[in-house]
């Protein structure tokens, strides 16, 4: 079970975010532009200081008010976000052994699988700004794999992709559902973006969490 009682106040803005969500398959993330989605994520992820609490699979990340019994390097999370935020003076392959030499000894999926599984062996050698959005989601994607994630935080990550790289991007996201069976919550205000992908969605309004949806609206 993921758990998250977040509760940060950022000028006008407040987020009084709670919910649970069972810690396997997808999790939609759903809600307008600027209702508090990406804050929650870095919540989530241990980036953001807040005050409540969370959790992972009976594992306390953050007991309420303030105390941080994990920190972002010790959750084993993977995060993309809608920009791949890549490090330009790397090559690809220096860019995804990033993710590898932080996995902080949990099991990880080989790096050829991994470089297999994305599609990317033909880009090791490559510097980011010489890739497309969508092959830069890939490498994204393979770095944070690589870290042995136990759970995907993915920050809508085919938001700046054209129609062809979302194409090519989206049967990768159902491989990583089917082949690998990590948790992700992804966020998105696509209502078609990622439906056929989700098992649950959870409906995010004003910075709160207002339903929990087995069944996809």
């Amino acid at each position: 079970m993921i758990a998250c009682d977040c509760q940060l106040a950022r000028g006008r803005f407040s987020l009084r975010a709670t919910f649970e969500v069972p810690a396997q398959g997808v999790t939609r993330l759903f809600g307008p532009s600027g209702c508090g989605k990406t804050t929650l994520l870095r919540c989530i992820a241990g980036l953001e200081r807040f005050s409540g609490s969370a959790s992972f699979n009976g594992e306390e990340w953050q007991r309420a008010p303030h105390h941080v019994a994990r920190q972002a390097h010790e959750r084993g999370i993977g995060l993309v976000f809608q920009h791949a935020a890549l490090f330009p003076h790397l090559s690809v392959e220096e860019n995804i052994l990033y993710g590898s030499a932080r996995r902080a000894g949990r099991a990880a999926m080989p790096h050829g699988e991994v470089v297999e599984l994305t599609g990317i062996g033909h880009l090791l050698d490559r510097r980011p700004k010489t890739l497309s959005g969508g092959e830069r989601q890939r490498v994204a994607l393979a770095r944070a794999i690589l870290c042995g994630p136990r759970l995907l935080l993915l920050d809508e990550p085919l938001a700046s992709l054209d129609l062809d790289s979302r194409t090519m991007i989206f049967p990768l996201l159902e491989r990583l559902k089917r082949e690998l069976g990590i948790p992700m919550i992804y966020v998105s205000h696509t209502r078609d973006e990622v439906a056929r992908l989700a098992d649950r969605v959870m409906m995010m309004e004003g910075g709160r969490i207002e339903a929990v949806l087995d069944r996809l609206p």
